[in-house]
């Protein structure tokens, strides 16, 4: 007799499906000006969100986003060998390999599948991060996604996704001032979510452009 209960659909393979047939927007483009102060709104970010129950682990993080930023300014390919780096500085550990067991996510309500080639696919996914023909806020956005839904870590994945984030905008030269609209839950089956979180990054790119140094806010 069995309890009647079923695990959890693979929240990976429904990316994976929507992945493709993403109407991701238009967008025309802005960005920061030559010489202007750079905004530092992730590290207000993790500051806000994790400085008050975790000092030592917001500051890992923000040493993380250090290390990033220097290998974006020196155009490096977004890579998972280059994502684990970071990871390491992160949690903190001398290791961060490719998760080697199915992962879960929301109180269990979703799991991210493995398979022999999910750790190639998820490599082949970070590559597209630098597709020409694809607007920066869109590529942002998928590689966020694609980090939350792969789960490649065994832990620390709303981190890594974030840091990954800021490295795509920060190797064509984009600072934010403010994310904390980013603070939201996201689904591996939400195709207009998906193209959503690509307008806001738009949104928040302009936004930084547009205000006056002096009226950045955390």
């Amino acid at each position: 007799m069995t309890s009647g209960l079923s695990e959890p659909k693979d929240s990976l393979a429904d990316w994976l499906l929507i992945r493709p047939e993403i109407s991701w927007p238009s967008w025309r483009g802005a960005f920061l000006a030559s010489g202007a102060p750079a905004p530092d709104g992730f590290r207000d970010f993790f500051v806000a969100t994790r400085g008050k129950r975790d000092g030592e682990g917001a500051a890992r993080v923000m040493t993380a986003l250090d290390v990033a930023f220097a290998d974006a300014e020196q155009g490096r390919p977004l890579t998972f060998a280059l994502m684990a780096k970071w990871q390491r500085t992160v949690l903190g550990h001398d290791s961060a390999g490719f998760r080697t067991m199915p992962a879960f996510a929301k109180g269990g309500r979703e799991r991210y599948g493995l398979t022999a080639d999910t750790q190639e696919r998820f490599e082949r996914c970070l590559t597209e991060s630098a597709q020409p023909d694809l607007p920066l806020p869109s590529r942002a956005a998928r590689a966020y996604l694609d980090v939350l839904f792969f789960h490649p870590f065994e832990d620390g994945n709303a981190r890594a996704a974030i840091v990954a984030l800021a490295f795509v905008l920060a190797r064509e030269g984009v600072r934010l001032d403010q994310v904390h609209a980013l603070r939201t839950a996201r689904w591996a089956d939400d195709a207009e979510g998906a193209a959503d979180l690509a307008v806001l990054l738009g949104i928040l790119i302009t936004a930084a452009e547009r205000r006056p140094y002096h009226e950045r806010q955390p």
